[in-house]
């Protein structure tokens, strides 16, 4: 029997019975009621304070990727939604489930223009240009129940991704006798056994296959029958942008990621590749390097393609084979194909080449400067525990990470990179606070100077919550990425891209964390490991040569390059 208790009491124990333990957030006036009911069930789940918005969004997109269930974000109204919205634009392009709560005005101030009111459905705009899958508006108290198991569904169903529930101060404050649904979990979409039996012909049929994964919705489970198949037909697997954890990088079958700042030989070999194999990703601009690695509309290679939103299909890409389905059945009707003949795997050599121009890929150029990031992100491979979470931002800093880091991959029981698809600057940073708070685990980010700058006061968040992170911060001055572009398009005409930092190992002091700073590559493994040792935070400051802006080559020689065009 429902007792009666306050709206904003049964929302929290809404959230506890679709087995929400953590909540982020910056709390306001139009939720109060929640928030009592925060304390109300204090000991069943806890509300993260966040020191701004667009922090607790993107906490709340990393715990989705963690758990593959809706990570949870309170906000209040207009300010307030409109700063969560990076994190929810992230949730949306990455296919992470998030629901996002936003306390409103109450429903006899609705509609005048009220103080910090806004147009929810309007700013959110769920469509397939948009930032949500649905924007709900919940009037009944009685029918919360109702709106937060379909939300938990939307955000799972399909291509995953953020949900926006409205929710008017007055209806948070009216009593109800009404109890929790169930908890809900996401349905399966199955593979055709007709389609399965038409890929399995053209897979035979081809001579250079190559697999992309990546995409929302993988499991341990789905991760583990995706490596059983491509070791079944010895494929090469390279994984989407941002979606490197995927598969296991140390596997010999592993083609590295396609991304930005592919590896050239990569780019080279999907492109006279004859069967693409994607398995779970968008396809977007930035895996296929602006359309360029895939014609659009139809590529030059065949391709067949699994996804999990029928919208998607099609939408961009005409595949010779499309698949609607999700991950874990995907990867399981792949799994259990018939296994070819050692005779039928024409494509041997093929993958094996692959899998070595990953490894002379992981070699890095000679770059100026005292600092050599390549052995830094060796030494971090190394001392790092293999469930260790990576998390970054946006900015040339992170391709340190993308091309020499290896992750061991969803399959060994753990998601390990948060990264944004969307390129959300400032991610990183309370990524990863939100990955030790909410898996306990080890966490590890790298942040540019400039990234760091949106969104390091999350430090503060960490401290409070007793959280560790472990910060590599690269200072050179620059918002690196702008000025590459910079010098490529106006050669020496600086402008917009310099910055006057803080002294960063003093901010991250006065937070509460461990600031120390090194210039010489020989510095860092001492710092790290004792980083890794003590019980608070460490943020590592690297001064990094500013000449030194991608892992390839220099600013200054891209600079010479577009001089002498």
């Amino acid at each position: 029997m429902a007792k009666r208790q306050l709206a904003g009491h049964l929302l929290v124990e809404c959230l506890i019975e679709q087995g929400v333990t953590h909540a982020f957030g910056v709390p306001g006036e139009s939720f109060l009621a929640v928030l009592d009911g925060f304390h109300a069930y204090k000991d069943q789940i806890e509300f993260v304070i966040n020191r701004q918005e667009g922090g607790a969004a993107n906490m709340a997109e990393a715990a989705g990727k963690l758990s593959a269930r809706p990570g949870i974000c309170f906000v209040t109204r207009g300010p307030g939604a409109t700063n969560a919205s990076i994190g929810v634009h992230t949730a949306f392009q990455d296919s992470t489930p998030m629901i996002l709560f936003v306390g409103d005005v109450g429903s006899d101030f609705r509609d005048r223009e009220a103080f910090q009111e806004l147009d929810y459905n309007t700013f959110f705009g769920p469509n397939t240009k948009g930032m949500a899958k649905r924007v709900e508006r919940i009037d009944d108290a009685n029918r919360i129940p109702e709106y937060v198991a379909r939300a938990f569904a939307l955000a799972m169903n399909g291509r995953p991704g953020p949900v926006v529930l409205v929710l008017p101060e007055d209806m948070l404050r009216q009593e109800v006798e009404v109890n929790p649904l169930p908890k809900v979990f996401p349905t399966q979409a199955h593979c055709d056994p007709q389609s399965l039996l038409a890929f399995t012909h053209m897979l035979k049929a081809a001579q250079r296959p190559l697999v992309i994964a990546g995409g929302g919705g993988w499991t341990v489970e789905s991760a583990k029958a995706l490596e059983a198949f491509a070791s079944a037909w010895h494929l090469p697997v390279g994984c989407a942008f941002r979606f490197q954890d995927t598969f296991d990088n140390y596997s010999a079958l592993y083609a590295g990621d396609v991304g930005i700042g592919i590896n050239p030989k990569l780019a080279q070999r999907i492109q006279l590749s004859d069967l693409i194999i994607a398995i779970g990703p968008r396809l977007g601009e930035m895996t296929t390097n602006g359309y360029t690695l895939l014609k659009a509309p139809k590529p030059d290679q065949t391709l067949v393609h699994f996804h999990a939103s029928a919208e998607e299909l099609g939408r961009v890409y005409q595949a010779d084979l499309s698949f609607n389905t999700t991950m874990n059945a995907a990867a399981l009707a792949l799994k259990a194909l018939p296994a070819p003949s050692p005779e039928e795997i024409v494509w041997r050599a093929w993958t094996d080449a692959i899998h070595g121009e990953y490894l002379d890929n992981l070699k890095p150029q000679v770059l100026p400067g005292t600092v050599d990031m390549a052995q830094v992100i060796k030494m971090v491979s190394e001392k790092l525990p293999p469930d260790a979470v990576l998390s970054n931002g946006a900015g040339n800093f992170s391709s340190w990470l993308h091309r020499f880091h290896r992750y061991h991959g969803l399959s060994k029981g753990f998601k390990t990179q948060l990264a944004p698809t969307s390129g959300a600057m400032g991610y990183g940073v309370p990524a990863g606070i939100a990955a030790n708070i909410f898996s306990k685990r080890v966490s590890f980010t790298i942040a540019g100077d400039g990234d760091f700058l949106m969104t390091g006061q999350e430090l503060a968040t960490a401290v409070q919550q007793g959280a560790k992170t472990i910060v590599l911060l690269l200072n050179n001055g620059l918002y690196g990425t702008i000025r590459m572009h910079q010098e490529r398009e106006y050669p020496t005409h600086v402008s917009g891209s310099t910055l006057k930092n803080p002294d960063f190992v003093k901010l991250a002091q006065a937070y509460g964390y461990v600031g120390v700073r090194m210039s010489k590559t020989e510095e860092f493994e001492a710092l790290f490991m004792d980083a890794l040792a003590r019980e608070q935070g460490t943020l590592i400051e690297v001064m990094l040569d500013p000449d030194v802006i991608t892992t390839r080559v220099s600013l200054s020689q891209i600079t010479a390059s577009s001089l002498a065009k």
